[in-house]
């Protein structure tokens, strides 16, 4: 598990994290499980760091809370949680207007002051704004942001190199105006709709806006697969305003959960390399969304080749030696779902014959065989694991037997022995058995000889 500071704006806090030392992994999901942030809005600010605006699931019930945490990272290793950033309800309200839970948010920097951007499913005043001294908050004095009759949601702010800056919000089609200086309203004369439009750009929501090499790139939940918007795409354009020409997909999200819909993000460029931020949904649900990175590239005319959910990250391929937690899958296929089973942990569950669950990338290292390790709960009936490495259908590596359940639920090791398999490898999880209630994962090891 990753093992991080929860940051919650203390002075005591705050030097308590200075003295003990954050250690964790580069690999997808980026945060501890029990910790559900969607929409990542991605902002390097004058200190170096990279951090990460978005809105926080707490229940399948809902999307999202009353609440926003924030992100921050200085080599995409170690994050701390900055709680307490900004709250719609309870006793520490900063949106007296009303007690409605926090969308997609964003957040931009002006002279020396951090401005929160804000959504809520609120008809009349679905956007609004807060500020802080700091870029983790705490964001105080909410206050609502006159759309002009365009009450929609998804708030992104962009700057642009003459120091303008530009207000991004909408669904189906994104409106653009610039920010008047008071950095809380927008210029009614400069408000523009159908800056994209599903029809011409598949757009359905989660504007984001940024500039590389003289190139405008709009990021946006991208409806072009499935009738879903589970895809992050772009748009570009040499001109702020537009028009933007359909650049295809960064990433997609279909198959990290059975019931997966939307997708949310950015990009950005931290320390020469530049990523994707996106989530995944969980629990069997559109809801629980957890925060991802890949790494991206840019082709010689500026376009941006679609990359494929990783369990790794921004890090390198997983170790094949190391517990491997079921939660890190990044696929998959089926009936199959992640969920939380104790405060911190989730499982792999709700598996049924045939169902798959993909790991992408598996170090071997140098191609000793030995065996593999299973932590399971059995079900009511018995099952096997197929573990196969390039495809699902490709090198089978190893065949464990699960035994039925004998007592009440609990905790069980399983092994089977592994066959030579070396090097860099996405490893596939094939569940074999009975379509009654089948077995669940906790995690996997393997162990060479």
């Amino acid at each position: 598990m990753i093992r991080m500071a929860h940051i919650q704006g203390s002075l005591a806090n705050c030097l308590l994290f200075l003295l003990i030392p954050v250690y964790s992994m580069a690999q997808n999901p980026i945060l501890p499980i029990g910790t559900y942030i969607a929409d990542p809005s991605a902002k390097v600010w004058d200190d170096g760091k990279l951090y990460i605006y978005g809105s926080r699931d707490e229940s399948t019930d809902y999307w999202c809370s009353y609440d926003h945490y924030v992100l921050s990272t200085d080599n995409m290793i170690d994050w701390q949680i900055h709680k307490d950033a900004f709250f719609s309800k309870g006793p520490k309200d900063q949106v007296p207007y009303n007690d409605k839970v926090l969308y997609a948010p964003d957040c931009e920097k002006f002279d020396e002051k951090y401005y929160l951007y804000y959504s809520q499913p609120d008809q009349n005043a679905p956007e609004g704004v807060a500020v802080s001294d700091k870029p983790e908050g705490p964001f105080e004095n909410g206050v609502a942001i006159d759309l002009k009759g365009y009450n929609q949601i998804d708030p992104s702010v962009f700057v642009d190199d003459d120091g303008e800056a530009y207000y991004l919000w909408g669904q189906f089609t994104l409106k653009m105006a610039k920010l008047n200086d008071d950095r809380m309203s927008i210029n009614e004369e400069t408000l523009q709709d159908n800056i994209l439009t599903e029809s011409e750009h598949y757009f359905h929501e989660g504007g984001y806006l940024t500039k590389r090499n003289g190139i405008y790139y709009l990021v946006y939940a991208d409806i072009s697969r499935a009738d879903m918007p589970t895809c992050i795409g772009y748009a570009t354009s040499k001109s702020v305003f537009g028009p933007y020409t359909y650049g295809g997909v960064i990433v997609d999200s279909d198959h990290c959960d059975p019931d997966v819909w939307n997708n949310h993000g950015s990009i950005i460029e931290f320390k020469d390399q530049w990523y994707v931020l996106y989530h995944r949904s969980s629990h069997g649900s559109s809801k629980m969304r957890r925060a991802c990175i890949e790494p991206i590239t840019f082709d010689t005319n500026g376009n941006i080749p679609e990359v494929e959910m990783t369990s790794q990250g921004a890090g390198a391929p997983l170790s094949a030696f190391n517990t491997i937690e079921a939660e890190r899958a990044c696929l998959l296929y089926g009936n199959a779902q992640l969920k939380l089973h104790t405060e911190n942990n989730e499982e792999l569950t709700g598996i049924r014959n045939g169902d798959r669950a993909a790991y992408k990338y598996i170090d071997f290292g140098n191609g000793k065989g030995g065996r593999v390790e299973f932590t399971v709960s059995p079900g009511l009936s018995a099952g096997k694991i197929r573990v196969n490495v390039g495809k699902s259908w490709h090198q089978n590596i190893a065949v464990v037997e699960i035994p039925e359940r004998t007592e009440d639920r609990k905790w069980i090791t399983v092994t089977a022995d592994l066959k030579k398999v070396s090097g860099i490898q996405e490893l596939w999880l094939t569940f074999i058995g009975s379509n009654t209630e089948m077995y669940s994962i906790d995690s996997f090891q393997f162990y060479s000889r």
